[in-house]
């Protein structure tokens, strides 16, 4: 495994603890997953429209909140996401829902508003 310089101040002194990847001059620490930015996906939604954190999206189906009662209704807004590039359960958008709360949704079932 080639140990890449810190992508901060670009020392080439950077070591890996465990799963993170730490420079001793600045101090900067980060995932393996920063270090190679070439390989970020990008996360789209419903109608394949890049997304990114801070964004607005429109809910294009009715959702059933796990555990509960409630249902994201079609046309909600949601303002503010946030998004998660790791996500596994295929829940890709954090964000809070008016009413709601905090929850994480799926990008095909939203639209960029």
């Amino acid at each position: 495994m080639t140990i890449p310089a810190c992508p901060q101040c670009q020392s080439e002194y950077t070591y890996v603890d465990g799963a993170l990847f730490i420079c001793p001059e600045c101090s900067h620490e980060w995932k393996e997953a920063e270090a190679h930015i070439e390989q970020v996906e990008t996360i789209v939604d419903a109608n394949g429209n890049a997304l990114q954190d801070g964004d607005t999206v429109t809910v294009i189906k009715d959702l059933k909140v796990k555990g509960s009662s409630l249902v994201v209704k079609v046309g909600t807004k949601v303002k503010g996401i946030r998004l998660v590039l790791d996500a596994s359960d295929g829940h890709n958008i954090d964000c809070k829902i008016t009413g709601i709360g905090a929850m994480k949704l799926k990008s095909e079932f939203v639209k960029k508003s």
